[in-house]
């Protein structure tokens, strides 16, 4: 086939691979789809043609009327990973498929054109790339290490269990909108070069703003707040945040989605609480509901314990953390942070205890929280925030933030945060601000630890970490 330069609109429909079924059968079809596999045995020549995540098996073989050797050889000659045009008649067959989605069913060709043909040799093997990771039967066969995916992202993207993780990627992404819209939230877009760093702290990325320095930010933090001030009531964003922070862990990247959200509350901040957990609650739903395909193809590489919550979610206080972890011999000060460790065995704990998966941390202490952090007026050493969990690690943190300018002032000399650089934030309280509060998630990990995956890296389509800037 000629290179295609939209030349002309054929009166032709292609069929999806996923609606190749056994209601089909009898019926000639035109597929498009990779040329996952190939192999030719005297006059026919067996082929898989994959479309994302599904796939379908092929047969050529030598007739009368339309499949000559030359074709034959043709198709066992064409290089995997191509895309080929394939004319052929849905037939059902008489014992399933294993290897293929569409096990019910397989094309018989009749005829097939390059689209766009691949090189030959290519870095890596879809199937070994596929592979999954502990199986012990086929653990002498060749897999595919970490760094050799990212460096090769896009062949490493085509793999069906890829194609299915960006789905449920997708669907977080959607019922967090969604979920959030249906609450009477409206979606704002907030600026990620700013003038001062945004969480108070050293690990922001500077960059040249002309003849002066910026910073990419760390958070939509204060831009969420100034919504709130502008009579927003309700608002959440879904956008890049940025941390230089060298951590090169299963679960940090140096740019991330963020899924932030704030609101007002009348009388208490757990309103606040009450929202975001039921819209965890919407989305684990959600997915469970939704994504069933996905889901089942992701754990037939990755399998996992499926994702427990609870509705409506578990709530705990830190104090309470505290006594779980010292019951379980762990050495922990009542005003501590909670260490990476100390997130995992609570997790454990928790779901020993109380079944689910999913929880929120509430009253942690002040010390440990940023300037803008409302503190307990009951007890100075803790603070009206809160963190959120999933299989042990925190994928929430967020509080009642002061949205009294005088006290914000006298909180931010406390971190030693220059007042002048914050100055915008601080004058949008001097005009009347409801109390508010909310939270930042982020999202590549509540995939992760959704699908019980191991490393961050398999739910960052092009990760960025300490060590990697490219592709």
């Amino acid at each position: 086939m000629a290179m295609l330069q939209s030349t002309e609109k054929p009166d032709r429909r292609l069929v999806r691979v996923e609606e190749l079924t056994p209601s089909l059968a009898g019926e000639t079809v035109w597929v498009r789809a990779r040329m996952h596999t190939s192999r030719a045995k005297g006059k026919q020549c067996f082929l898989v043609l994959r479309q994302q995540q599904f796939n379908v098996q092929a047969l050529a073989f030598v007739n009368d009327k339309t499949v000559s050797k030359q074709m034959v050889k043709f198709a066992a000659n064409i290089t995997k990973e191509s895309i080929i045009d394939v004319e052929g008649v849905v037939q059902k067959v008489a014992q399933p498929v294993e290897s293929c989605t569409q096990r019910d069913v397989e094309l018989h060709v009749e005829r097939v054109f390059v689209v766009s043909a691949s090189a030959p040799q290519l870095p890596l093997q879809l199937d070994d790339a596929a592979r999954p990771e502990h199986d012990e039967e086929d653990a002498s066969r060749p897999r595919v290490n970490q760094d050799t995916r990212l460096d090769n992202r896009i062949i490493d993207l085509r793999t069906t269990t890829n194609q299915a993780v960006y789905r449920v990627v997708a669907g977080v992404c959607d019922l967090f909108r969604a979920t959030l819209t249906g609450k009477g939230f409206v979606e704002i877009h907030t600026p990620k070069i700013i003038s001062a760093a945004s969480e108070g702290g050293a690990n922001v990325f500077t960059v040249s703003y002309f003849k002066n320095n910026a910073y990419l930010a760390q958070s939509p933090q204060l831009y969420k707040q100034m919504a709130i001030a502008a009579d927003f009531e309700k608002v959440f964003t879904v956008g890049a945040v940025f941390r230089a922070e060298d951590s090169n862990t299963h679960r940090h990247l140096t740019e991330f989605v963020g899924l932030d959200l704030e609101m007002a509350f009348n009388y208490h901040y757990h309103e606040v609480l009450d929202v975001i957990g039921d819209m965890f609650v919407h989305i684990f739903k959600g997915l469970r509901d939704r994504y069933k395909t996905e889901i089942n193809t992701i754990q037939k590489q990755y399998p996992s314990e499926p994702f427990k919550f609870l509705e409506p979610s578990l709530r705990l206080e830190f104090p309470e953390a505290v006594t779980m972890l010292r019951e379980a011999g762990v050495e922990i000060g009542d005003e501590d942070d909670l260490s990476t460790p100390d997130e995992k065995l609570l997790g454990k704990l928790v779901k020993a205890k109380y079944d689910t998966d999913f929880f929120i941390l509430d009253k942690f202490p002040l010390a440990v929280r940023p300037f803008y952090t409302m503190p307990d007026p009951n007890n100075p050493k803790y603070a009206n925030s809160y963190d959120m969990y999933m299989r042990g690690e925190e994928i929430l943190s967020g509080a009642q933030r002061i949205h009294d300018p005088e006290f914000l002032t006298e909180r931010a000399k406390a971190h030693e945060i220059d007042i002048e650089k914050i100055k915008s934030y601080i004058d949008s309280f001097r005009y009347g601000c409801p109390p508010h509060g909310g939270g930042g998630i982020g999202m590549e990990r509540v995939v992760m630890l959704y699908l019980g995956l191991t490393n961050i890296r398999k739910t960052s389509m092009f990760p960025r970490d300490p060590k990697r800037l490219t592709p």
